[in-house]
């Protein structure tokens, strides 16, 4: 399954990308999962996706949990809970 994956602010920067196309591994089906699998490329991504950091979500510019679906052609979304315009 193949979506579109958006940084913002902090976490933009740590990862030095803003987008990026993903196609994401067999039983990946929730915002979450995609966020875990990302992690599991370590280093910045690791750092700046942390199980424990507080992160805001959106699928299709709407505000989500991480126990929302996700399906192809989905735009998902990171970005700190504070950003500045």
């Amino acid at each position: 399954m193949k979506l579109k994956v958006l940084y913002f602010a902090g976490i933009r920067e740590k990862v030095g990308t803003g987008a990026e196309e993903l196609e994401l591994p067999a039983g990946v089906a929730t915002v979450q999962g995609v966020r875990s699998h990302l992690r599991e490329r370590g280093g910045a991504w690791a750092e700046a996706l942390a199980e424990g950091k507080l992160l805001r979500m959106a699928v299709n510019q709407e505000m989500v949990r991480g126990a929302t679906s996700v399906k192809a052609g989905d735009e998902v979304a990171f970005f700190p809970p504070v950003t500045g315009g």
